[in-house]
């Protein structure tokens, strides 16, 4: 180590503090410069990213790999936090090597940033740590990160394309009733003459739009803002949200389907690990927001309080779709209820991928004539007069 130059980030709340560290580690202090959160060295804001599941899997796969070949859990952890290109994700690394050098073990260690680390993680890696094979561990949660990142940005495809095909009808409306009607109907002012009833009819629409335009805009915020409220305030909106977001065409059936896949994966990845039952039921009610699939996992859970076995369980819930009773009560039967799992997320994974192919395939052709429509309307009823004057002269 000796003449060797390290440079790194470390959280105190004072440089002398940093200094007493860096002796207590054998290391030569040549330079501490206090960091701020909104200053770097150049005056510029500096602004740590937010930790994404890919984030994790790199540092899972790492780990993996580096205590494979017997490099101790700590010295592994000192030398990613060093390379690694995250701030936030390096700053919450040297913490946790901190309170693992003060003798609290890894899971205990990760579980004081559950924004990052949640109970998934620490379950594992705990179950890790408890049979002594927290390599096997750290590698089932990396695939775990993978499979989840990977389903995400399928998920946010998905939902990104209807909201960009409906902006994108809304700014074209908004470009016509701005600056292609407004230049018609002056000219249509000058000329004087009888307007065809089609040409009438979308004047009219206009104008009272236009005329209106003051209430509408701050209706609709106001429609918005207490929607938003509703939803985050009151446990009724949440749960009237919840319902609606289920019951959409498609898009709720992808919403269903992605979860069960999440559900199935991650119970798989725990099973594997040796988690309890009750503790995987309770870190699944924590991955959603939704109260109607939540609600059917706290009542699985109940079930299972109760004495029944997971599948009549999830049976009794209501939500969860025949095809993973059946399976699940395979899995319990055969005494393989991880692979069981692990096989049909893999199954409701490529559900998805059609579900979302579909939507994708309906959507074009339905934006197509949508804008078609828009289009054909402002052209027939902006040039229906011009047609007719041309045919009396």
């Amino acid at each position: 180590m000796e003449g060797r130059r390290k440079e790194g980030i470390r959280q105190a709340a004072c440089s002398a503090d940093v200094l007493s560290w860096l002796r207590e580690q054998d290391f030569t202090p040549i330079l501490v410069n206090e960091l701020y959160a909104g200053d770097n060295k150049s005056g510029r804001t500096i602004r740590l990213k937010r930790v994404r599941p890919s984030d994790l899997a790199a540092l899972c796969w790492q780990l993996t790999t580096m205590m494979e070949g017997g490099i101790p859990a700590t010295t592994a952890l000192e030398t990613i936090a060093e390379d690694i290109e995250n701030l936030e994700l390096r700053r919450i690394l040297l913490l946790v090597l901190e309170k693992m050098h003060k003798g609290e073990t890894f899971s205990r260690s990760l579980s004081e940033f559950p924004k990052v680390f949640d109970k998934l993680s620490c379950a594992i890696i705990l179950a890790g740590e408890t049979s002594g094979n927290l390599a096997e561990s750290l590698r089932k949660l990396a695939v775990h990160y993978d499979s989840r990142d990977k389903l995400t940005k399928k998920v946010k495809g998905a939902m990104t394309y209807p909201i960009f095909t409906f902006s994108f009808i809304i700014l074209m409306v908004v470009f016509i009733m701005a600056f292609i009607i407004p230049r018609f109907r002056a000219m249509f002012d000058q000329i004087g003459c009888q307007l065809p009833a089609l040409t009438l009819a979308f004047m009219r629409f206009y104008d009272m739009l236009r005329n209106n335009l003051i209430y509408i805009v701050p209706l609709i915020l106001v429609l918005i803002i207490s929607a938003g409220l509703a939803y985050t305030k009151t446990q009724k909106g949440h749960y009237l949200f919840s319902r609606i977001v289920l019951a959409l065409p498609l898009l709720g059936k992808i919403l269903s389907q992605s979860f069960i896949t999440v559900f199935c994966r991650t119970m798989s990845t725990l099973v594997a690990a040796g988690v309890p039952v009750l503790e995987i039921f309770d870190i699944l009610s924590a991955m959603t927001n939704n109260d109607i699939i939540k609600s059917a996992i706290l009542q699985t859970r109940d079930h299972i309080v109760s004495g029944s076995n997971i599948s009549s369980s999830l049976s009794a819930s209501g939500f969860f779709p025949n095809m993973v009773i059946k399976m699940v009560q395979v899995g319990e039967e055969s005494g393989s209820l991880s692979n069981i799992l692990d096989r049909t997320a893999n199954y409701y994974e490529r559900k998805v991928d059609t579900s979302i192919t579909t939507l994708i395939s309906l959507l074009e052709p339905i934006m197509i004539v949508t804008v078609g429509t828009i289009v054909l309307v402002v052209v027939l009823a902006l040039y229906l007069p011009i047609f007719s004057i041309a045919n009396v002269k």
